[in-house]
Protein backbone atom coordinates (compact mmCIF):
# COMPACT_ATOMS: atom_id res chain seq x y z
CA UNK A 1 0.00 0.00 0.00
CA UNK A 2 1.05 3.60 -0.41
CA UNK A 3 2.92 5.29 -3.22
CA UNK A 4 6.47 4.14 -2.53
CA UNK A 5 8.54 3.16 -5.56
CA UNK A 6 9.71 -0.42 -6.03
CA UNK A 7 13.47 -1.04 -5.74
CA UNK A 8 15.63 -3.95 -6.86
CA UNK A 9 16.85 -6.43 -4.24
CA UNK A 10 20.40 -5.03 -4.47
CA UNK A 11 20.06 -1.42 -5.51
CA UNK A 12 23.40 0.05 -6.68
CA UNK A 13 23.84 3.76 -6.20
CA UNK A 14 26.05 5.47 -8.78
CA UNK A 15 26.82 9.17 -9.15
CA UNK A 16 23.98 10.01 -6.73
CA UNK A 17 21.43 8.48 -9.12
CA UNK A 18 19.24 5.56 -8.01
CA UNK A 19 19.24 2.53 -10.24
CA UNK A 20 15.95 1.97 -12.03
CA UNK A 21 14.16 -1.26 -11.21
CA UNK A 22 14.11 -3.61 -14.18
CA UNK A 23 10.72 -5.29 -14.21
CA UNK A 24 12.00 -7.85 -16.76
CA UNK A 25 14.74 -9.11 -14.43
CA UNK A 26 14.67 -12.78 -13.40
CA UNK A 27 15.64 -14.76 -10.34
CA UNK A 28 18.89 -15.70 -12.09
CA UNK A 29 19.92 -12.04 -12.00
CA UNK A 30 20.29 -12.24 -8.23
CA UNK A 31 22.32 -14.42 -5.89
CA UNK A 32 19.94 -15.88 -3.31
CA UNK A 33 21.97 -19.03 -2.75
CA UNK A 34 22.79 -18.15 0.87
CA UNK A 35 19.08 -17.86 1.67
CA UNK A 36 18.29 -21.13 -0.08
CA UNK A 37 21.10 -22.88 1.79
CA UNK A 38 20.10 -21.42 5.17
CA UNK A 39 16.47 -22.46 4.73
CA UNK A 40 17.29 -25.79 3.09
CA UNK A 41 15.30 -24.89 -0.04
CA UNK A 42 15.74 -25.60 -3.73
CA UNK A 43 14.81 -23.14 -6.45
CA UNK A 44 11.76 -24.22 -8.40
CA UNK A 45 11.67 -23.74 -12.20
CA UNK A 46 9.72 -20.64 -13.25
CA UNK A 47 9.25 -19.79 -9.58
CA UNK A 48 9.69 -16.09 -10.40
CA UNK A 49 6.49 -16.27 -12.42
CA UNK A 50 4.43 -18.02 -9.74
CA UNK A 51 2.36 -15.28 -8.08
CA UNK A 52 -0.38 -17.71 -7.03
CA UNK A 53 -0.68 -21.45 -6.47
CA UNK A 54 -1.19 -23.15 -9.84
CA UNK A 55 -2.68 -26.59 -10.45
CA UNK A 56 0.45 -27.58 -12.37
CA UNK A 57 2.59 -26.68 -9.35
CA UNK A 58 0.37 -28.71 -7.03
CA UNK A 59 0.65 -31.77 -9.27
CA UNK A 60 4.44 -31.44 -9.42
CA UNK A 61 4.81 -30.94 -5.66
CA UNK A 62 2.64 -33.96 -4.90
CA UNK A 63 4.61 -36.14 -7.30
CA UNK A 64 7.93 -35.08 -5.79
CA UNK A 65 6.72 -35.51 -2.20
CA UNK A 66 5.37 -39.01 -2.68
CA UNK A 67 8.33 -40.19 -4.76
CA UNK A 68 10.28 -40.57 -1.51
CA UNK A 69 9.18 -43.73 0.40
CA UNK A 70 10.09 -42.05 3.71
CA UNK A 71 7.52 -39.35 3.06
CA UNK A 72 4.84 -41.93 2.36
CA UNK A 73 5.73 -43.67 5.64
CA UNK A 74 5.65 -40.35 7.52
CA UNK A 75 2.29 -39.42 6.01
CA UNK A 76 0.85 -42.75 7.11
CA UNK A 77 2.24 -42.38 10.63
CA UNK A 78 0.96 -38.81 11.04
CA UNK A 79 -2.51 -39.85 9.91
CA UNK A 80 -2.80 -42.24 12.86
CA UNK A 81 -0.70 -40.69 15.65
CA UNK A 82 0.06 -37.36 17.27
CA UNK A 83 2.95 -35.61 15.50
CA UNK A 84 5.13 -35.36 18.62
CA UNK A 85 4.72 -39.04 19.41
CA UNK A 86 6.03 -39.88 15.93
CA UNK A 87 9.03 -37.54 15.88
CA UNK A 88 9.93 -37.76 19.58
CA UNK A 89 13.52 -38.84 20.05
CA UNK A 90 14.30 -42.14 21.75
CA UNK A 91 17.40 -44.15 22.52
CA UNK A 92 20.08 -44.57 25.15
CA UNK A 93 21.83 -41.28 24.40
CA UNK A 94 18.63 -39.24 24.82
CA UNK A 95 17.66 -41.11 27.98
CA UNK A 96 21.05 -40.54 29.60
CA UNK A 97 21.04 -36.83 28.79
CA UNK A 98 17.55 -36.32 30.17
CA UNK A 99 17.72 -38.50 33.28
CA UNK A 100 16.57 -37.16 36.63
CA UNK A 101 20.03 -37.09 38.21
CA UNK A 102 21.60 -33.96 39.70
CA UNK A 103 24.73 -33.39 41.77
CA UNK A 104 23.69 -29.96 43.13
CA UNK A 105 20.22 -29.82 44.71
CA UNK A 106 18.78 -27.42 47.29
CA UNK A 107 18.16 -29.01 50.69
CA UNK A 108 14.65 -27.65 51.21
CA UNK A 109 11.95 -26.77 48.72
CA UNK A 110 8.56 -28.31 49.57
CA UNK A 111 6.79 -31.19 47.91
CA UNK A 112 5.36 -30.73 44.37
CA UNK A 113 2.66 -33.18 45.50
CA UNK A 114 1.32 -30.96 48.28
CA UNK A 115 -1.18 -28.31 47.12
CA UNK A 116 0.96 -27.45 44.10
CA UNK A 117 -1.35 -27.67 41.10
CA UNK A 118 -2.55 -24.50 39.39
CA UNK A 119 -5.01 -26.61 37.36
CA UNK A 120 -7.05 -24.57 34.85
CA UNK A 121 -5.66 -21.19 35.83
CA UNK A 122 -2.75 -18.99 34.78
CA UNK A 123 -1.34 -18.58 38.28
CA UNK A 124 2.07 -20.16 37.62
CA UNK A 125 3.89 -17.00 38.72
CA UNK A 126 2.04 -17.05 42.04
CA UNK A 127 2.79 -20.76 42.51
CA UNK A 128 6.46 -20.30 41.61
CA UNK A 129 6.76 -17.41 44.05
CA UNK A 130 4.89 -19.32 46.77
CA UNK A 131 7.17 -22.32 46.30
CA UNK A 132 10.25 -20.14 46.79
CA UNK A 133 8.75 -18.46 49.86
CA UNK A 134 7.41 -21.65 51.46
CA UNK A 135 10.87 -23.24 51.32
CA UNK A 136 11.98 -20.64 53.87
CA UNK A 137 9.03 -21.29 56.18
CA UNK A 138 9.75 -25.03 56.01
CA UNK A 139 13.40 -24.36 56.78
CA UNK A 140 12.68 -21.85 59.57
CA UNK A 141 10.40 -24.24 61.48
CA UNK A 142 11.81 -27.65 60.51
CA UNK A 143 8.54 -28.65 58.83
CA UNK A 144 7.79 -31.69 56.72
CA UNK A 145 8.10 -30.84 53.03
CA UNK A 146 4.69 -32.38 52.31
CA UNK A 147 2.82 -30.58 55.09
CA UNK A 148 3.03 -26.86 54.30
CA UNK A 149 2.01 -24.58 51.45
CA UNK A 150 1.13 -20.91 51.14
CA UNK A 151 -2.19 -19.63 49.83
CA UNK A 152 -1.98 -18.85 46.13
CA UNK A 153 -5.67 -17.93 46.18
CA UNK A 154 -5.00 -15.13 48.68
CA UNK A 155 -2.55 -13.39 46.34
CA UNK A 156 -4.79 -14.22 43.36
CA UNK A 157 -7.74 -12.41 44.95
CA UNK A 158 -5.88 -9.18 45.64
CA UNK A 159 -4.07 -9.28 42.30
CA UNK A 160 -7.42 -9.40 40.49
CA UNK A 161 -8.82 -6.53 42.54
CA UNK A 162 -5.71 -4.36 42.07
CA UNK A 163 -5.51 -5.05 38.33
CA UNK A 164 -9.14 -3.96 37.97
CA UNK A 165 -8.40 -0.67 39.73
CA UNK A 166 -5.26 -0.17 37.63
CA UNK A 167 -7.25 -0.71 34.43
CA UNK A 168 -9.79 1.94 35.44
CA UNK A 169 -6.97 4.37 36.27
CA UNK A 170 -5.37 3.70 32.88
CA UNK A 171 -8.69 4.31 31.13
CA UNK A 172 -8.91 7.70 32.82
CA UNK A 173 -5.28 8.55 32.07
CA UNK A 174 -5.47 7.59 28.40
CA UNK A 175 -9.06 8.59 27.73
CA UNK A 176 -8.04 10.87 24.85
CA UNK A 177 -6.58 7.92 22.96
CA UNK A 178 -8.88 6.78 20.13
CA UNK A 179 -10.73 3.64 21.12
CA UNK A 180 -9.31 1.81 18.09
CA UNK A 181 -5.71 2.84 18.80
CA UNK A 182 -3.13 0.19 19.58
CA UNK A 183 -2.87 1.37 23.19
CA UNK A 184 -6.62 1.37 23.86
CA UNK A 185 -7.03 -2.07 22.33
CA UNK A 186 -4.18 -3.34 24.50
CA UNK A 187 -5.74 -1.86 27.66
CA UNK A 188 -9.19 -3.31 26.99
CA UNK A 189 -7.99 -6.70 25.75
CA UNK A 190 -7.15 -8.50 28.99
CA UNK A 191 -7.27 -6.16 32.01
CA UNK A 192 -7.35 -8.83 34.74
CA UNK A 193 -5.56 -11.80 33.17
CA UNK A 194 -4.15 -14.43 35.51
CA UNK A 195 -0.51 -13.87 34.52
CA UNK A 196 2.10 -11.86 36.34
CA UNK A 197 5.73 -11.19 37.12
CA UNK A 198 8.10 -11.24 40.09
CA UNK A 199 7.86 -7.47 40.67
CA UNK A 200 4.10 -7.87 40.89
CA UNK A 201 4.66 -10.35 43.72
CA UNK A 202 6.73 -7.68 45.44
CA UNK A 203 3.80 -5.26 45.09
CA UNK A 204 1.27 -7.75 46.44
CA UNK A 205 3.25 -9.16 49.34
CA UNK A 206 4.48 -5.74 50.46
CA UNK A 207 0.89 -4.43 50.65
CA UNK A 208 -1.09 -7.53 51.63
CA UNK A 209 1.38 -10.00 53.13
CA UNK A 210 0.74 -13.72 52.70
CA UNK A 211 -1.06 -16.51 54.56
CA UNK A 212 -0.83 -20.31 54.84
CA UNK A 213 -2.99 -22.27 52.44
CA UNK A 214 -5.42 -23.43 55.12
CA UNK A 215 -6.32 -19.82 55.96
CA UNK A 216 -7.61 -19.17 52.43
CA UNK A 217 -7.60 -22.37 50.35
CA UNK A 218 -8.29 -22.77 46.66
CA UNK A 219 -11.85 -22.80 45.37
CA UNK A 220 -13.53 -24.05 42.22
CA UNK A 221 -13.13 -20.62 40.65
CA UNK A 222 -9.47 -20.06 41.53
CA UNK A 223 -8.54 -23.42 40.01
CA UNK A 224 -10.61 -22.79 36.87
CA UNK A 225 -10.58 -19.05 36.39
CA UNK A 226 -11.79 -18.42 32.84
CA UNK A 227 -15.44 -17.72 33.70
CA UNK A 228 -14.53 -15.35 36.53
CA UNK A 229 -12.12 -13.54 34.21
CA UNK A 230 -14.87 -13.26 31.60
CA UNK A 231 -17.36 -11.68 34.01
CA UNK A 232 -14.86 -9.21 35.49
CA UNK A 233 -13.45 -8.27 32.09
CA UNK A 234 -16.89 -7.63 30.58
CA UNK A 235 -17.87 -5.37 33.49
CA UNK A 236 -14.57 -3.51 33.31
CA UNK A 237 -15.07 -2.86 29.61
CA UNK A 238 -18.50 -1.42 30.33
CA UNK A 239 -17.09 0.71 33.13
CA UNK A 240 -14.16 1.81 30.98
CA UNK A 241 -16.37 3.16 28.21
CA UNK A 242 -18.38 5.18 30.75
CA UNK A 243 -15.22 6.64 32.31
CA UNK A 244 -13.86 7.59 28.89
CA UNK A 245 -17.09 9.41 28.09
CA UNK A 246 -17.09 11.31 31.38
CA UNK A 247 -13.45 12.36 31.12
CA UNK A 248 -13.79 13.42 27.50
CA UNK A 249 -16.85 15.52 28.45
CA UNK A 250 -14.76 17.39 31.04
CA UNK A 251 -16.54 15.89 34.04
CA UNK A 252 -14.90 17.07 37.30
CA UNK A 253 -12.22 14.70 38.54
CA UNK A 254 -13.89 14.26 41.92
CA UNK A 255 -17.01 12.94 40.19
CA UNK A 256 -15.02 10.55 37.98
CA UNK A 257 -13.12 9.16 40.97
CA UNK A 258 -16.31 8.74 43.01
CA UNK A 259 -17.84 6.71 40.20
CA UNK A 260 -14.64 4.69 39.85
CA UNK A 261 -14.80 3.83 43.56
CA UNK A 262 -18.29 2.44 43.04
CA UNK A 263 -17.00 0.42 40.11
CA UNK A 264 -14.21 -1.03 42.27
CA UNK A 265 -16.79 -2.08 44.86
CA UNK A 266 -18.81 -3.83 42.17
CA UNK A 267 -15.69 -5.71 41.00
CA UNK A 268 -14.83 -6.62 44.59
CA UNK A 269 -18.30 -8.14 45.01
CA UNK A 270 -17.86 -10.31 41.91
CA UNK A 271 -14.44 -11.57 42.96
CA UNK A 272 -15.48 -12.17 46.58
CA UNK A 273 -18.59 -14.10 45.55
CA UNK A 274 -16.44 -16.31 43.33
CA UNK A 275 -13.38 -16.79 45.56
CA UNK A 276 -14.65 -16.03 49.05
CA UNK A 277 -13.54 -13.23 51.38
CA UNK A 278 -9.84 -13.45 52.22
CA UNK A 279 -8.49 -11.98 55.44
CA UNK A 280 -7.44 -8.38 55.20
CA UNK A 281 -3.70 -7.74 55.66
CA UNK A 282 -3.94 -7.00 59.40
CA UNK A 283 -6.75 -9.40 60.32
CA UNK A 284 -5.57 -11.79 63.07
CA UNK A 285 -5.56 -15.55 62.58
CA UNK A 286 -4.00 -18.55 64.31
CA UNK A 287 -1.42 -20.71 62.54
CA UNK A 288 -1.02 -24.22 63.92
CA UNK A 289 1.27 -26.93 62.58
CA UNK A 290 3.45 -29.91 63.59
CA UNK A 291 7.16 -29.93 62.78
CA UNK A 292 9.14 -32.96 61.56
CA UNK A 293 9.51 -34.23 65.11
CA UNK A 294 5.80 -33.94 65.87
CA UNK A 295 6.24 -30.81 67.98
CA UNK A 296 3.12 -28.64 68.02
CA UNK A 297 3.62 -25.03 66.90
CA UNK A 298 1.07 -22.26 67.57
CA UNK A 299 1.26 -18.64 66.44
CA UNK A 300 -1.14 -15.70 66.53
CA UNK A 301 -0.37 -13.63 63.49
CA UNK A 302 -1.75 -11.73 60.45
CA UNK A 303 -0.98 -11.76 56.74
CA UNK A 304 1.56 -8.93 56.98
CA UNK A 305 3.08 -10.32 60.18
CA UNK A 306 3.23 -13.84 58.75
CA UNK A 307 5.25 -12.55 55.79
CA UNK A 308 7.60 -10.51 57.98
CA UNK A 309 7.97 -12.83 60.97
CA UNK A 310 7.50 -16.36 59.69
CA UNK A 311 8.57 -16.29 56.03
CA UNK A 312 11.62 -14.10 56.73
CA UNK A 313 12.36 -13.63 53.03
CA UNK A 314 12.44 -10.04 51.77
CA UNK A 315 10.98 -10.18 48.26
CA UNK A 316 11.93 -6.54 47.66
CA UNK A 317 15.64 -7.48 47.80
CA UNK A 318 15.26 -9.86 44.87
CA UNK A 319 15.24 -8.79 41.23
CA UNK A 320 15.17 -10.22 37.73
CA UNK A 321 18.08 -11.01 35.45
CA UNK A 322 16.98 -11.12 31.83
CA UNK A 323 18.36 -12.70 28.69
CA UNK A 324 17.10 -10.72 25.70
CA UNK A 325 19.57 -10.91 22.79
CA UNK A 326 17.67 -8.24 20.83
CA UNK A 327 18.74 -5.53 23.23
CA UNK A 328 21.96 -4.24 24.78
CA UNK A 329 23.43 -6.27 27.62
CA UNK A 330 24.50 -4.73 30.95
CA UNK A 331 21.47 -2.47 30.89
CA UNK A 332 18.42 -2.05 33.15
CA UNK A 333 15.06 -2.32 31.39
CA UNK A 334 11.45 -1.73 32.30
CA UNK A 335 8.23 -2.09 30.30
CA UNK A 336 5.92 0.87 29.75
CA UNK A 337 2.62 0.79 31.70
CA UNK A 338 3.17 -2.79 32.91
CA UNK A 339 2.12 -3.25 36.53
CA UNK A 340 -0.57 -4.77 38.73
CA UNK A 341 -0.98 -2.10 41.43
CA UNK A 342 -1.52 1.59 40.73
CA UNK A 343 1.62 3.37 41.92
CA UNK A 344 3.35 0.06 42.53
CA UNK A 345 6.94 -0.89 41.83
CA UNK A 346 7.58 -1.15 38.07
CA UNK A 347 8.86 -4.30 36.41
CA UNK A 348 12.68 -4.30 36.28
CA UNK A 349 15.07 -6.49 34.32
CA UNK A 350 18.88 -6.43 34.15
CA UNK A 351 19.83 -7.81 30.73
CA UNK A 352 22.87 -10.12 30.83
CA UNK A 353 24.58 -12.72 28.68
CA UNK A 354 23.12 -16.18 29.22
CA UNK A 355 26.35 -17.60 30.69
CA UNK A 356 26.41 -14.85 33.32
CA UNK A 357 22.85 -15.75 34.30
CA UNK A 358 23.79 -19.41 34.64
CA UNK A 359 26.74 -18.52 36.88
CA UNK A 360 24.38 -16.68 39.21
CA UNK A 361 21.92 -19.58 39.16
CA UNK A 362 24.62 -22.09 40.11
CA UNK A 363 25.81 -19.86 42.96
CA UNK A 364 22.27 -19.72 44.32
CA UNK A 365 21.74 -23.47 44.13
CA UNK A 366 25.05 -24.16 45.87
CA UNK A 367 23.85 -21.79 48.60
CA UNK A 368 20.57 -23.75 48.94
CA UNK A 369 18.47 -21.02 47.30
CA UNK A 370 15.73 -22.15 44.89
CA UNK A 371 14.87 -19.54 42.26
CA UNK A 372 11.88 -18.24 40.36
CA UNK A 373 12.44 -18.28 36.57
CA UNK A 374 10.45 -17.44 33.44
CA UNK A 375 10.55 -19.40 30.19
CA UNK A 376 8.68 -20.41 27.04
CA UNK A 377 7.50 -23.79 28.28
CA UNK A 378 5.60 -24.78 25.14
CA UNK A 379 8.69 -25.21 23.00
CA UNK A 380 10.39 -28.62 22.65
CA UNK A 381 8.87 -29.95 25.85
CA UNK A 382 6.92 -33.02 26.85
CA UNK A 383 4.51 -32.18 29.66
CA UNK A 384 3.89 -35.81 30.55
CA UNK A 385 7.52 -36.89 30.89
CA UNK A 386 8.60 -33.45 32.13
CA UNK A 387 11.49 -33.24 29.66
CA UNK A 388 12.49 -29.85 28.24
CA UNK A 389 15.05 -30.59 25.52
CA UNK A 390 15.75 -28.83 22.20
CA UNK A 391 16.38 -32.25 20.63
CA UNK A 392 13.16 -33.75 21.97
CA UNK A 393 11.49 -33.73 18.55
CA UNK A 394 13.14 -34.42 15.19
CA UNK A 395 11.16 -32.22 12.80
CA UNK A 396 13.70 -32.75 10.05
CA UNK A 397 13.19 -36.50 10.15
CA UNK A 398 9.43 -36.14 10.03
CA UNK A 399 8.95 -33.17 7.71
CA UNK A 400 12.29 -32.51 6.06
CA UNK A 401 12.55 -29.10 7.74
CA UNK A 402 14.42 -27.80 10.75
CA UNK A 403 13.36 -24.84 12.89
CA UNK A 404 16.37 -22.56 12.70
CA UNK A 405 15.31 -19.13 14.01
CA UNK A 406 17.57 -17.99 16.83
CA UNK A 407 16.34 -16.61 20.15
CA UNK A 408 16.43 -12.98 19.04
CA UNK A 409 14.51 -13.66 15.82
CA UNK A 410 11.93 -15.71 17.67
CA UNK A 411 11.30 -12.72 19.91
CA UNK A 412 11.15 -10.31 16.98
CA UNK A 413 8.73 -12.45 15.01
CA UNK A 414 6.38 -13.28 17.87
CA UNK A 415 7.43 -16.94 17.95
CA UNK A 416 8.60 -16.90 21.56
CA UNK A 417 8.09 -15.07 24.84
CA UNK A 418 7.77 -15.82 28.54
CA UNK A 419 4.74 -18.06 28.98
CA UNK A 420 5.38 -19.88 32.26
CA UNK A 421 7.12 -19.48 35.61
CA UNK A 422 8.60 -22.35 37.61
CA UNK A 423 11.34 -22.88 40.20
CA UNK A 424 14.90 -24.13 39.58
CA UNK A 425 15.87 -26.44 42.46
CA UNK A 426 19.01 -28.19 41.21
CA UNK A 427 21.59 -28.60 38.49
CA UNK A 428 23.85 -31.39 37.24
CA UNK A 429 27.38 -30.13 36.61
CA UNK A 430 29.76 -32.04 34.38
CA UNK A 431 32.30 -33.61 36.79
CA UNK A 432 35.16 -32.80 34.41
CA UNK A 433 34.36 -29.30 33.16
CA UNK A 434 32.04 -28.03 35.87
CA UNK A 435 29.64 -26.82 33.17
CA UNK A 436 25.88 -27.31 33.59
CA UNK A 437 24.36 -30.28 31.76
CA UNK A 438 20.75 -30.21 32.95
CA UNK A 439 18.61 -28.43 35.54
CA UNK A 440 16.03 -29.69 38.05
CA UNK A 441 12.70 -27.87 37.92
CA UNK A 442 9.73 -27.79 40.27
CA UNK A 443 6.58 -27.19 38.24
CA UNK A 444 3.06 -26.34 39.42
CA UNK A 445 1.08 -28.84 37.36
CA UNK A 446 0.64 -31.42 40.11
CA UNK A 447 2.48 -34.69 40.67
CA UNK A 448 0.96 -36.69 37.79
CA UNK A 449 3.49 -35.23 35.32
CA UNK A 450 7.26 -35.40 35.13
CA UNK A 451 8.98 -37.09 38.06
CA UNK A 452 6.17 -36.60 40.60
CA UNK A 453 5.95 -32.92 39.66
CA UNK A 454 9.63 -32.29 38.93
CA UNK A 455 10.84 -31.55 35.40
CA UNK A 456 14.31 -31.77 33.84
CA UNK A 457 15.62 -29.00 31.56
CA UNK A 458 18.70 -29.48 29.40
CA UNK A 459 21.30 -26.75 29.37
CA UNK A 460 20.70 -26.22 25.64
CA UNK A 461 17.01 -25.61 26.36
CA UNK A 462 18.04 -23.09 29.04
CA UNK A 463 20.02 -21.20 26.38
CA UNK A 464 17.09 -20.97 23.97
CA UNK A 465 13.93 -20.70 26.05
CA UNK A 466 14.81 -19.32 29.50
CA UNK A 467 14.46 -15.54 29.67
CA UNK A 468 14.59 -14.68 33.36
CA UNK A 469 15.77 -15.74 36.80
CA UNK A 470 15.19 -13.93 40.09
CA UNK A 471 18.18 -13.43 42.37
CA UNK A 472 19.63 -11.41 45.23
CA UNK A 473 22.39 -8.80 45.16
CA UNK A 474 24.80 -11.10 47.00
CA UNK A 475 25.00 -13.43 43.99
CA UNK A 476 25.80 -10.80 41.32
CA UNK A 477 28.86 -8.69 40.58
CA UNK A 478 29.30 -4.96 41.05
CA UNK A 479 28.11 -3.91 37.60
CA UNK A 480 24.69 -5.45 38.23
CA UNK A 481 24.43 -3.90 41.70
CA UNK A 482 25.26 -0.50 40.21
CA UNK A 483 22.59 -0.87 37.52
CA UNK A 484 19.95 -1.75 40.12
CA UNK A 485 21.02 1.16 42.31
CA UNK A 486 21.09 3.84 39.58
CA UNK A 487 17.62 3.01 38.18
CA UNK A 488 18.65 4.32 34.78
CA UNK A 489 15.94 2.49 32.83
CA UNK A 490 15.56 1.89 29.15
CA UNK A 491 11.84 1.55 28.60
CA UNK A 492 10.44 -1.11 26.30
CA UNK A 493 7.01 -0.47 24.75
CA UNK A 494 3.95 -1.99 26.45
CA UNK A 495 3.50 -4.47 23.57
CA UNK A 496 7.08 -5.80 23.76
CA UNK A 497 7.40 -9.56 24.34
CA UNK A 498 9.32 -8.85 27.54
CA UNK A 499 6.04 -7.46 28.84
CA UNK A 500 4.35 -10.83 28.52
CA UNK A 501 3.08 -12.21 31.80
CA UNK A 502 3.92 -15.76 32.86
Amino acid sequence: MGATNSKPISAIESDNESSVFNEKSTVQDYDISKHLQKLNLTLEPNSDELTSISLDALAQWEKQLLSDPKNRLAQSAFSKHDITSVIGKTGIEANLKDQYLFNVVVDTIGSPSFLNNQKLSGRCWIFASSNVLRSHVIKNYNLKEDSFQLSQSYLFFYDKLEKANLFLEHVIEYSEEPLDSRLSKWLFQDPVGDGGQWDMIINLVSKYGIVPNEVFPDSAQSTSSSRLNYIVTEKLREFGLVLRELVNNNTPKVVVQALKASMNKSIYNIIALALGNPPKPSDPFVWEILDKNGKYLHFETSALDFYKTHVQFDVSQHFSLLHDPRNDYDQLYTVDILNNIHGGKPVEYVNLQIDEIKEVAIKMLKDNEPMFFGCDVGKFGNSQSGILDTTAYDYELGFGVSLKSDKADRLRSGSSQMTHAMVITGVHLDPTTGKPVRWKIENSWGDAVGDKGYFVMTDEWFNEYVFQIVTNKKYVDKKVKDLIKKKDFKTLPYYDPMGSLA
